[in-house]
Formats: C-alpha cells, sequence, structure tokens
C-alpha cells in the first residue's frame, strides 16, 4: 500500500519542518564576481609598507627555493619537487597571518610556507628525499606534516580547531589545497563539519589551473570554487593570489574572524602554476607555451616589486640584497642537501606507537641481532648505517 492509497490520503498535505528552511542569508556569503586586488588599486595606499618590503623579501627568497630545490631533484637529492613556483604569494601570506600558537596544515605543494613559517629549509625536504617521517616534529612547529594525500588534512585541521574551541584556546588552523583537492570528499566533509561546528579554520584553496593535467572547468561547473562556500554556511573570498598584499589581507581577515567565533571561511586564490607538476610531468602536454607565458606578466615577484619601486619604497640597492640573502640561502641548502644523511635502521620502530608493542619489541630485538653479527662480520662500528 503506498501513501495515495492510505485512508485520508488526499487531505494529506504535510508542512516542512523548520530545519527545511535556510538557516543563514546566503547573499552576504556570496564572493565578488571578480578576485580582490590591492597592488595596482588605490587600496594599496593602506598597505603596510614594513609589511610589503616584508613580503617582497620572502617572496624573492621563495622562488630561489623553488628553483634550488628543483636543481636538487636533476641531481639525485631529490626523489621528487612540486614546485610552487608562480604561487609564492598564497605560501608566503598563508604563513605570515598567522600567530606562533595557530596551526598550519600545508598539502604536498606547500614546502615554501612551512619554510616561510619557520622551518629549517632542509628539514621541510627531508621526507621528499626519501628519509624517515616527516622530517620534522608537527606539534614543535604547530606545522601538520607534509604529505601526498590529497585533501587528507583538511578534516584534521577541522578536529584540531574544534577541540581548541573545547578547550579554550586561542587557536586557528589554516588549511591549504588546491583545486584538483577540491574534488576529493575529504573537501566536502571538512567544510560541513567546520561550518556546523563553527571551528576556528580557514580553507585556503590554491587554484594554479590544474589538478596535474585536468583542468579547472573538466573537475567543476560552479562560477568559483569560493561559491561552494555558500553551500555549506560559510563565507566564500575570491582573491587574486598573486597579489600578495591582497592575499594576506584577505587571509587576516579569514583568520581574524575565525579567532573570533565567527566560524570558517573558505578563499580561493586563483594563481597559476608556472612549472610542471613535478619533476616527473612534462606540462607541455596538456598546456601551451603562450598561456605559460601570458602568467609570467602577472608574476608575483615581479607585481610586488613594480609597487615598491613605484612608491619609492624598494630602490635597485634593496632589489640586489634581496637576491643576494636568497642566493645565501639556496648555497646554505646546497651543501646541506649534499650530504649524505646519517640513517639509524632502529629508526623503523620509533615513533610507531606511544608504547611499543610486543611484536615491535620482538623486531626490533631481531634486527639488532642481525646488525650486530653484520658489524662483527666486517669489523664496523655498530649502530648507525649510511
Amino acid at each position: 500500500m503506498t501513501v495515495q492509497e492510505l485512508p485520508g490520503a488526499a487531505a494529506y498535505r504535510p508542512t516542512p519542518p523548520p530545519a527545511w528552511k535556510p538557516l543563514t542569508d546566503p547573499a552576504p556569503l556570496l564572493p565578488d564576481p571578480e578576485p580582490y586586488r590591492v597592488l595596482g588599486t588605490d587600496a594599496v595606499a593602506d598597505a603596510d609598507p614594513e609589511l610589503l618590503l616584508r613580503l617582497y623579501a620572502e617572496l624573492v627568497r621563495g622562488r630561489r627555493y623553488n628553483a634550488q630545490a628543483t636543481a636538487l631533484t636533476k641531481q639525485g637529492r631529490l626523489a621528487v619537487y612540486p614546485s610552487s613556483t608562480g604561487q609564492e604569494a598564497c605560501e608566503i601570506a598563508a604563513a605570515l597571518v598567522l600567530e606562533e600558537r595557530d596551526w598550519l596544515f600545508p598539502s604536498y605543494r606547500d614546502t615554501l610556507a612551512a619554510v616561510a613559517r619557520g622551518l629549517d629549509p632542509v628539514e621541510a625536504l627531508t621526507l621528499l628525499r626519501g628519509d624517515r617521517h616527516t622530517g620534522y616534529d608537527p606539534r614543535t612547529h604547530r606545522i601538520a606534516p607534509l604529505c601526498t594525500p590529497l585533501a587528507t588534512q583538511l578534516p584534521h585541521a577541522v578536529g584540531l580547531a574544534h577541540a581548541a574551541r573545547l578547550k579554550g584556546d586561542d587557536v586557528v588552523a589554516l588549511a591549504m589545497v588546491g583545486d584538483g583537492g577540491t574534488s576529493e570528499g575529504d573537501f566536502h566533509e571538512a567544510l560541513n563539519f567546520a561550518a556546523v561546528w563553527k571551528a576556528p579554520v580557514v580553507f585556503l584553496v590554491q587554484n594554479n589551473g590544474f589538478a596535474i593535467s585536468v583542468p579547472l572547468a573538466k573537475q567543476t561547473a560552479a562560477p568559483s570554487l569560493a561559491h561552494k562556500a555558500v553551500g555549506y554556511g560559510m563565507p566564500g573570498r575570491l582573491v587574486d593570489g598573486n597579489d600578495a598584499a591582497a592575499v594576506h589581507q584577505v587571509l587576516s581577515e579569514a583568520v581574524a574572524r575565525a579567532r573570533s567565533g565567527g566560524g570558517p571561511t573558505l578563499v580561493e586564490a586563483v594563481t597559476y602554476r608556472m612549472d610542471a607538476h613535478t619533476n616527473a610531468d612534462d606540462a607541455t602536454r596538456y598546456r601551451g607555451d603562450s598561456e605559460v607565458e601570458a602568467w609570467r606578466d602577472h608574476d608575483p615577484v615581479q607585481l610586488l616589486e613594480r609597487e615598491l619601486t613605484g612608491r619609492g619604497l624598494l630602490d635597485e640597492e634593496g632589489v640586489e640584497e634581496a637576491r643576494a640573502a636568497a642566493e645565501r640561502m639556496a648555497a646554505a641548502l646546497r651543501e646541506r642537501m649534499n650530504a649524505d644523511p646519517e640513517l639509524d635502521p632502529m629508526d623503523l620502530f620509533t615513533h610507531v606507537y606511544a608504547e611499543q608493542t610486543a611484536q615491535l619489541r620482538e623486531q626490533a630485538a631481531r634486527l639488532r641481532q642481525e646488525l650486530a653479527a653484520e658489524n662483527d662480520q666486517h669489523g664496523t662500528d655498530g649502530g648507525a648505517a649510511r
């Protein structure tokens, strides 16, 4: 028997429950129709000159870091490196808007953001050279592990931010993801939980045009990725991802909103990946040189340099000073990465569990015996192996 066949069905006119009604007016949540900009507009007059100069120095250093890390892959010192050349404004701004107590949740391409937040440049590359774990202690630096699964860090960011709020800790989590990551289920789950819980978290989507070789148009039909925020009940912001001042301002406002109890924000930064997806990718198979060259005219380093020199805040000496500092960083990185790391096989059993299981203790004892026997056979010093 169907509902229509039940007695009195003709008079049955259910009223939608209150939960059906929109909880939020969608209009204030909608992003601007065009990416927000500061450089080259009247808004730049309100920008802090010291902040602009710091952003510039970090951008120059970041550009050189990307180039040096890419070179290390060609020398066999790194297994892989996902360059963020062209996206430095997003990376640097994300690091600089956070307080020391806050947490950064990067994606695999966000090595530069981790370094700008204070992580040792070599430790940031440790995972990519095939060494142990993440190469650094996430709790010490308040930077979640750099890892390659797409968008898995987003629910973790929400969980940490929600837990901090429940404990009364004044902590904000900033989670970074690429446009490709927005097609993952973790992205949608994270945004939904964050909005329902009003968690103090900011989602930064770096829309660099491609998920490896898949253009954005083949991933979504939405007006912008920032529009996706409305469906979860949080504001969406659209910003020029190559305008360092604009990205810093928009993220600062989102972080302040989260810290004050206003809940999460989704920020889409429109940028471009100048290099290939990684050193293992051939980008010429899915995009033309003319497209890349067009974006070079909107290079984040050059945009800020032109603004600063035009306003008399930066001269040729200042430019050379920033480049020289970046070169010193690159030289130190080369020297340290060219040294073979000393690896201890017993580290295989470290950080697996807080307390080792009986099985792990048995395996560790067996390996220790095998290493001792090998050392006795070859007359070498015990312990670490190169």
